[in-house]
């Protein structure tokens, strides 16, 4: 038996208990005549004791040996310690050691096994295995693994069954770029990597599951970034004859236990918002409602005067900033630039003080008087005290530079408190986006999304603006999960896969199998998704992903620590019937 407790239990109630334990040396501090260390393992932090009145003179002389992170087996006698550690649970006691045993040798760690360690980023991905012993992120696995296993109670207590689907399956044209796999024993032909279980599970509801779920990885040959990763999990969930709302109350419900179970957080029912009204107000499809600074469209108080920047603009929009007409101009300054960055890429900026007095001070105050500053600040719902910013131009891309720039400042005015937790449902997507590069419609979400159905008469005079019956579950201005309501007959599938741009023999060889199997009784169905990566991260009040991850992924896609993607033999790409440019 390597350990009799864990290096987190010891009381002052074992006090006289002889134990075994065993762990890695967080620490040693060698005063001669006595020597203490810190033995950690998953649970904790016990101190150990070496004393030469008290402890054997080999055993002492191996104590000394000890260096960082070398594994140790001790025996010993609880016993009170006269100086006690308040900040650790087993800080009351510690452990006169009798017995010691090295299992192994450690070289020192290129960075500190500490909470606060010296490594970087980089260097702590190289040594992934020695970043986990550290505390922040061994315990965002730990409460990833609490996540999940109440994800599995709660919809295991709803009947939903979890099956498991395919990892090797048929690449698709629609949504992002496939991994893809070679097939040894098809040469010239591919599997490719899931991006969601999608027609899976929809064959599933066409089986009579009716309600499944599954933990499922999933794959995305796309950019990086904080929150993204080329692999990433799912909570993958569909239901059998239910109508949106039944999909929004139980998932509503799901997001609700588990910020009653993690933050003891009762809330009531979940905002909706449409996708028209995200866009117009917050200027993106998953805002942060956390605080305000909402959009005020200006055009109509601000076109008027002779103003080029404003009358050649498609849309002037501004949000006031709570308290800022304090700011100096160096400060005002900083925001221009800051805006006027590539990753933003707006032209300038327009700001008002809103004085304490009741007037108002612009930058531009040669073009507009008092009057119109007036009706800025009631459009934006400015107040004596704010700052009134406003960008202008193309639609889409000035609210998108309005949005940034609204999370930034709520970032630096300390609004964004990851203590606090705002859900919001986002709904009534558009179906079809179109795509200039491709010159044709794209599904919004994927091609198996039903039509809203009193908008199915517009798929062939004005697709643009058919809605799709589809919703994202928002919390903290970040997406956490998504779905809709399916297509569950071949006739309306065909349809979209029309408007899509498919040719009957292209739907056919790609998607002739789902469509096949809604001539046979496909139930209506739907379902959603959550990214669980982000969702856990941000329940632990974060927004990178990373360190919930056990073994991430570097921007560039690569495993740093096994130095993947990698090269491999040539008799390996033969035998794949894959030629490879060197």
């Amino acid at each position: 038996m390597y350990r009799s407790h864990n290096c987190g239990e010891l009381r002052i109630a074992n006090t006289n208990t002889t134990v075994t334990l065993a762990g890695w040396v967080q620490k040693s501090r060698d005063k001669g005549f006595m020597i203490w260390v810190d033995l950690r393992d998953r649970y904790g932090i016990t101190q150990l004791i070496f004393d030469e009145a008290r402890t054997d003179v080999s055993v002492m002389e191996a104590a000394k040996s000890l260096g960082r992170e070398f594994v140790i087996q001790i025996k010993g006698t609880v016993i009170e310690r006269e100086s006690k550690n308040n900040n650790i649970p087993t800080g009351a006691i510690e452990v006169l050691v009798s017995e010691l045993s090295i299992l192994n040798e450690s070289q020192l760690p290129p960075f500190t096994i500490e909470d606060n360690t010296d490594g970087g980023e980089d260097i702590r991905m190289k040594y992934r295995y020695l970043d986990i012993r550290r505390n922040p992120v061994k315990n965002s696995l730990l409460f990833r693994h609490k996540v999940t296993q109440e994800v599995r109670n709660y919809l295991s207590n709803l009947d939903f069954c979890e099956v498991e689907t395919p990892y090797l399956i048929k690449s698709t044209p629609e949504g992002a770029r496939d991994f893809v796999v070679p097939s040894r024993m098809n040469p010239g032909q591919f599997y490719a990597l899931p991006q969601s279980p999608q027609q899976f599970k929809q064959l599933l509801m066409v089986g009579g599951m009716d309600k499944y779920f599954q933990i499922v990885k999933c794959f995305r040959d796309e950019d990086l970034r904080a929150d993204r990763q080329p692999e990433f999990t799912q909570i993958d969930c569909e239901m059998s004859f239910i109508d949106q709302e039944d999909i929004l109350q139980v998932f509503e419900g799901l997001t609700r236990s588990l910020l009653k179970k993690f933050h003891n957080l009762e809330l009531g029912n979940f905002p909706r918002m449409t996708f028209d009204e995200a866009m117009r107000t917050y200027g993106n499809d998953k805002p942060d409602i956390r605080f305000g600074m909402k959009f005020g469209e200006l055009n109509a108080v601000t076109q008027h005067k002779d103003f080029a920047v404003f009358n050649n603009a498609e849309l002037v929009v501004g949000i006031a900033v709570p308290e800022a007409a304090s700011y100096t101009r160096k400060q005002i300054d900083e925001l221009i630039e800051w805006v006027k960055r590539p990753q933003v890429g707006a032209s300038g900026m327009v700001y008002v003080k809103c004085e304490s007095d009741g007037s108002y001070k612009s930058s531009v105050d040669k073009f507009y008087d008092q009057t119109d500053l007036a009706q800025w600040a009631e459009l934006t719902g400015a107040k004596a005290g704010d700052l009134i910013l406003v960008l202008s131009g193309p639609a889409s891309k000035t609210r998108a530079q309005l949005s940034a720039l609204r999370m930034e400042l709520g970032n630096r005015l300390g609004l964004r408190n990851p203590e606090e937790f705002a859900p919001l449902w986002v709904v009534d997507f558009p179906l079809l986006e179109w795509d200039e590069d491709s010159a044709r419609f794209h599904a919004m979400h994927h091609p198996f999304t039903a039509p809203k159905k009193e908008d199915m008469h517009l798929l062939d005079t004005d697709p643009a603006k058919v809605r799709a019956n589809a919703y994202d579950l928002v919390l903290n201005g970040n997406e956490i999960g998504g779905g809709s309501i399916r297509i569950h007959d071949k006739e309306t599938q065909a349809l979209m896969f029309k408007h899509l741009g498919f040719t009957n023999e292209q739907a056919q060889e790609q998607f002739g199998f789902l469509m096949n199997a809604f001539t046979y009784g496909a139930p209506p169905h739907g379902g959603l998704a959550f990214g669980l990566d982000r969702l856990v991260a941000i329940l632990s009040g974060q927004e990178t992903i990373r360190d919930f991850i056990a073994f991430p992924k570097n921007n560039a896609g690569r495993d740093v620590m096994i130095d993947a993607p990698a090269t491999i033999d040539r008799a390996q790409l033969d035998e794949l019937s894959l030629a490879v440019k060197v």
